[in-house]
């Protein structure tokens, strides 16, 4: 029986609606993630350990660590229950962690709190997207999943600003700021966001997705593994994250280092360049996607794969780079290919996994992602205090080029949307 909260058939707006809703919240999450790596000048004089680049490397990769191990956990608990409250709750704790970071006194506790985020944080992209993915067919499918991902991106802008507002007030304040406005919008989102049906039969829906009865944990997850495309998607996707991580947690320390410019001017620079250029790329791409898989089952393959190959370039000159013009060029032209990857990884998904698994699959790409991103994390930020940097972070174009061809070779779909069949 259906609730208030829950939409047996969307309405015409409510899709667009729930993108809108999502959008906040994906913002929230990458700007409470977002802000610590640019706020390392304003802590250390508080907390000595920050002093040193491989300390703080450890710091920003626990998260990603814990979050990885929790995605594939999430994309199962999305994949069986209310995704509403999965979203609503997974959003109230970590803007609560994110509170609580503001009066963090030592190294330790920011260590356990920046855990506890992951497990928190990792609850609401599975579900998210799954959510979007449900609710939107393949005719915008692609645009939607875009629109979204350019919460992330505006929240990996507005985490620049952290460093701004510590050096304006404090990093207290700035922690304690974006974590109150978490918790508050938390509330408002448990008022808005609906839930759709998924056992419907959705009759008026010329690419609607169909449903399948609920399988068992391991009878799901045996016959995910056992794709075989799904693999080649966990390759693809899992290697563009070392440099797109990269870009997330290391890219305002090449700034400040490259251009000799202060972290307080170097973060907002970085990650607005970085964002306002994904933001567009998703735009572009997701519009193109949609179009283009309409008259060619490959079109999203390809699509993806330009994006990629737009990233190779730009890890070069971001890396070796000493001029503003090189550096915020490339960096411009990362970010825009990184967006046309980043706005097609669901729908590619929705290609190749039936609609109950896609959060399954999704939470294991993440997870692969994630721990990907934590590697380089830690890889770089001792690359930092040995003065290597810029070098490794050009070494990355090689294994992104290794990634384009594997999924340009092996990902060829033969539907828009894979349904599975029981028995």
């Amino acid at each position: 029986m259906m609730n208030d909260n829950t939409a047996r058939l969307p309405s015409k707006t409510y899709p667009w609606v729930l993108v809108g809703l999502l959008w906040v919240v994906a913002m929230l999450n990458y700007m409470d993630r977002q802000m610590l790596a640019t706020m390392r000048p304003s802590m250390q004089v508080d907390i000595d350990e920050l002093q040193s680049a491989t300390n703080f490397g450890q710091l920003m990769a626990i998260f990603l660590w814990i979050y990885g191990f929790m995605s594939p956990v999430s994309g199962i608990v999305a994949d069986r229950f209310n995704r509403k409250w999965l979203i609503v709750g997974s959003l109230f704790v970590w803007s609560g962690v994110t509170f609580s970071m503001g009066y963090a006194t030592t190294f330790n506790q920011l260590y356990w709190l920046r855990a506890i985020m992951g497990i928190s944080e990792a609850l609401y992209i599975p579900a998210g997207l799954s959510l979007i993915a449900d609710f939107h067919s393949s005719k915008t499918r692609s645009l939607a999943v875009g629109i979204h991902m350019t919460g992330l991106y505006m929240g990996q802008a507005l985490g620049g600003f952290g460093a701004t507002l510590a050096e304006s007030y404090s990093w207290h304040t700035a922690f304690q700021g974006f974590g109150l406005v978490g918790v508050v919008y938390a509330v408002v989102l448990s008022f808005f966001l609906r839930e759709i049906n998924r056992d419907a039969v959705p009759l008026t829906q010329s690419d609607a997705l169909t449903m399948t009865s609920r399988t068992s944990l391991t009878k799901g997850l045996g016959l995910l593994l056992a794709n075989t495309s799904f693999w080649v998607i966990l390759f693809y996707y899992a290697i563009p994250s070392l440099p797109g991580w990269a870009t997330k947690n290391w890219l305002p320390t090449l700034f400040a280092t490259n251009l000799n410019i202060d972290m307080a001017t170097a973060g907002p620079l970085s990650t607005i360049t970085i964002a306002t250029s994904s933001f567009l790329g998703v735009l572009f791409g997701g519009i193109l996607f949609d179009r283009w898989v309409q008259t060619n089952i490959r079109g999203r393959i390809y699509t993806s794969a330009i994006g990629l190959s737009l990233t190779i370039p730009s890890l070069m000159l971001i890396g070796f780079g000493d001029s503003l013009v090189h550096v915020i060029g490339a960096a411009l032209c990362f970010g825009f290919g990184f967006g046309m990857f980043d706005a097609n990884n669901m729908p590619i998904l929705c290609q190749f996994v039936p609609a109950r698994s896609r959060a399954t699959a999704y939470g294991i790409m993440n997870m692969t992602g994630v721990f990907a991103g934590a590697l380089i994390t830690n890889w770089l930020g001792k690359s930092t205090d040995s003065g290597h940097l810029g070098s490794d972070f050009a070494m990355l174009s090689g294994i992104v080029l290794v990634a384009l061809l594997v999924q340009l070779y092996f990902l060829k779909p033969k539907v828009n949307d894979f349904v599975a069949v029981d028995g």
